[in-house]
């Protein structure tokens, strides 16, 4: 495992320009990034399909009734589409909240249901000469 620590006097990230409300304190991201091995196969990467109209319906679904139990002040989704080389990232969430348990909360079970049921598919590419 690498770890990596560093202390600065610099701004670390910059947050959005304007947050929805000045109660937010805590601001949470996901990146999904294309791997280079699968089960120990390699991959050159996906290739990502959605049924938009109706992913977004289910996503907003899924995302008013999270913020019922783990209550957030707001969430950014974006998915890929097509195709996504190893190394490039697929899917980014930022949730943002009043605190953090409510937005790390928030955030594994968004991504949980992402993967149940939201109309977004993927098509493994192995690399030509494997």
């Amino acid at each position: 495992m690498l770890i990596e620590i560093h202390f600065t006097a610099e701004a670390i990230v910059t947050p959005p320009e304007k947050l929805p409300s000045r109660e937010i304190g805590a601001a949470v991201e996901f990146l999904g990034i294309v791997r280079e091995l699968e089960n120990g196969d390699a991959l050159a990467g996906l290739f990502y399909e959605a049924y938009e109209p109706m992913a977004r319906r289910v996503l907003e679904r899924h995302f008013e009734a999270l913020a019922g139990i783990h209550p957030c002040a707001a969430v950014h989704f974006i998915h890929r589409t097509g195709w996504v080389p190893v190394g490039e990232a697929s899917l980014f969430i930022r949730v943002l909240s009043s605190h953090r348990k409510e937005a790390l909360a928030f955030l594994g079970d968004a991504i949980d249901r992402l993967k149940q049921d939201v109309p977004i598919w993927k098509r493994i590419s192995r690399p030509e000469n494997s």
